[in-house]
């Protein structure tokens, strides 16, 4: 099934630094000059993920999601990586870069002989302009329009303008088109910009991108075209360009056009069936310093957390990091042979509100009167059981746990108490006000109940068991919370369905360390901010985030737009992810988990291949 953003409608690490979350032989070789552990040949591991993947353009609005981000892992090279202290590192197998000037803020990247896609054309500057031009916004000149339904109305419109499906916060400071010379790039940004070094990079094979758009055989022909319909900005080839970059690469099983699955990385896609499992083989031609260590990995879709601990006890599967719950901790504890490991994780729970929809906490469904809806919205926000909510579900795992008070910044980092004292979510929604929240309800004078949508994981225990609780509370008050009926899936209707439901629960998973990785979420049109809201002083602050360079002033700024948040009724924050990660030692060695994006995945190429496998 190749999905596209008007299918997904009808039936989101990037656009942004948050992504949604939601699983032999003694041969030795050696494992580049990265210091890997080294292939051992016939090795194979099997991986469960609660959610499937479905877009290899994980830097997309559509695409932006961790169960993509993981296999991109796997699959691709870049400038930088994460090591295991989340200190951001270059990656010499791949290219290098370096700041050549401060005004104007101007980076050069040069990309390493090494880098190549595993068909065999190098990755080199194109990449890098393709991405640019997508994620910049320069070249949109026309957005997808919808009907009661849901349903693209102008399509032609689409089909005939410029539309790229992403909306990056930091690469539109880019305005001047980007400067190729022989195997290098360079990027002058307008303005200074603190996290420079996560802003952008390349994503896809530029030279793919061309053959499909343009009609263009030959692979160095149709980089060449590409290259000049940017730097010559011609709209009609630019067009074809966006509707490739935004459609073709979303898919849910293995391409007819092996072209979509490239990779510069340690692994190649070589199987892929939908909703069931993905399988990636070390590629014999990867040059670079992440060389694989295991030979096969096959990615296991499961969203049922009891189930993926059925699997590993049954050997079919040997590596899971399930959504923790304390019956999923106490079936691994009685399981003999595992490694089970506890740690909180980079990703929160929380609830958004829809503001633009035309339910419950949209100001149009009052005449316009922002007001009424903004009490409404409070109104819902008082009932929420935040603190039964930790007590009932995540305490049982980590005595210790506590309701996060912040939605930019992570307990336990410098600024947070400040942010989260400064922006009063725990004296305005610390604890359930029933009397409160139907006060406002009268107040607005809207008819009860109010009916509310809420948008969640239905094959999620945690999220069954939260939504009960929420909607029990709500009742008091004079609301009724139902289940919204997932249409495609529910990562593709947060961003896709807006019209159907009014408030989300998930989690966002961090994908980078940057300061800023939080605009995405709040500004006016940010590629994570699916819900219509827009506050003009909001924006304001992070427009000065981005060239603040002093941490005390950027937790004063963070703080100020916390504030805002919260007296705006935005939604709000329950509780960091508690995390539970188990594996066979007999089949998979060396983990080092992360808290952030790709979490399990991360350092892949230090994977041993086991016990089992040396004690053979």
């Amino acid at each position: 099934m190749r999905i596209t953003r008007k299918s997904a409608a009808v039936a989101v690490l990037a656009a942004s630094a948050l992504a949604l979350s939601a699983c032999s032989s003694d041969t030795t070789t050696d494992g580049g000059d990265g210091g890997g552990a080294g292939l051992t040949a016939g090795s194979a591991v099997n991986i469960a993920w609660n959610q499937p993947f479905y877009s290899y353009n994980s830097l997309s609005s559509t695409g932006n999601a961790t169960a993509n981000a993981i296999i991109k892992y796997l699959m691709t090279d870049g400038f930088n990586y994460y090591d295991a202290d989340l200190a951001l590192v270059q990656d010499p197998g791949y290219g290098s870069y370096e700041k050549v000037s401060d005004d104007p803020l101007t980076i050069k990247y040069t990309f390493a002989d090494t880098a190549m896609w595993s068909d065999g054309v190098a990755s080199g500057p194109a990449d890098f302009l393709l991405e640019w031009a997508a994620q910049s916004g320069k070249f949109n000149n026309v957005e997808a329009e919808y009907d009661d339904e849901w349903n693209i109305t102008n399509q032609d419109a689409l089909d005939a303008g410029i539309y790229f499906d992403a909306a990056s916060s930091c690469v539109p400071l880019i305005e001047e088109t980007p400067v190729i010379d022989g195997n290098t790039i360079s990027l002058t940004y307008s303005k200074p910009f603190a996290d420079w070094e996560t802003c952008v990079g390349p994503n896809l094979p530029a030279h793919v991108v061309a053959q499909r758009a343009l009609g263009i055989e030959d692979a160095e022909e149709a980089t060449a075209a590409l290259v000049e319909a940017i730097e010559t900005e011609s709209s009609e080839d630019i067009a074809k360009i966006s509707q490739v970059w935004s459609n073709d690469f979303n898919y849910t099983s293995l391409p007819d056009d092996a072209g979509l699955y490239l990779s510069t990385g340690a692994y190649v896609m070589t199987e892929f069936v939908a909703d069931q499992y993905m399988t990636l083989k070390a590629d014999p031609n990867y040059q670079g310093d992440h060389a694989a260590s295991i030979e096969t990995v096959t990615i296991r879709w499961n969203g049922d957390a009891m189930g993926q601990v059925q699997a590993l006890e049954n050997g079919e599967v040997d590596l899971i990091s399930p959504q923790a719950t304390a019956d999923v901790l106490d079936a691994l504890k009685a399981i003999d042979g595992l490694e089970v490991e506890t740690s909180d994780e980079g990703t929160y729970e929380h609830v958004d509100l829809q503001f633009a929809n035309g339910g419950p906490f949209d100001p149009a469904t009052y005449g316009g009167d922002a007001d009424k809806a903004l009490k409404v919205r409070q109104a819902f926000l008082k009932t929420i059981p935040r603190q039964q909510i930790v007590d009932n579900l995540i305490k049982p795992l980590n005595e210790n746990a506590e309701l996060r008070q912040t939605f930019t910044v992570v307990p336990g980092s410098p600024n947070y108490d400040l942010v989260s004292e400064a922006n009063g979510q725990a004296v305005e929604y610390g604890e359930v006000d029933i009397e409160g929240a139907a006060a406002l309800l009268a107040e607005a004078g809207v008819e009860t109940p109010v009916t509310v949508r809420l948008l969640f994981a239905p094959d999620n225990p945690r999220r069954q068991n939260e939504y009960a609780l929420i909607a029990a509370s709500a009742k008091d008050a004079g609301f009724d919370v139902v289940a919204y009926d997932v249409q495609t899936d529910w990562g593709t209707d947060l961003s896709n369905a807006t019209a159907f439901y009014d408030a989300a629960l998930f989690g966002w998973q961090s994908t980078s360390t940057a300061v800023t990785e939080s605009d995405a979420n709040y500004r006016t049109g940010g590629g994570n901010n699916f819900y219509g809201y827009s506050n003009p002083e909001v924006d304001a602050l992070f427009d000065e985030l981005q060239v603040e360079t002093d941490a005390t002033r950027q937790g004063e700024i963070l703080a100020e737009v916390e504030k805002h948040l919260i007296d705006d009724a935005f939604g709000i924050t329950l509780f960091q992810f508690p995390g539970v990660t188990a594996y066979n030692p007999e089949n998979i060695g060396n983990i080092q988990k992360i808290s952030i994006s790709p979490t399990i995945f991360h350092g892949f190429w230090e994977w041993t291949a086991g016990s089992a496998a040396a004690a053979e």
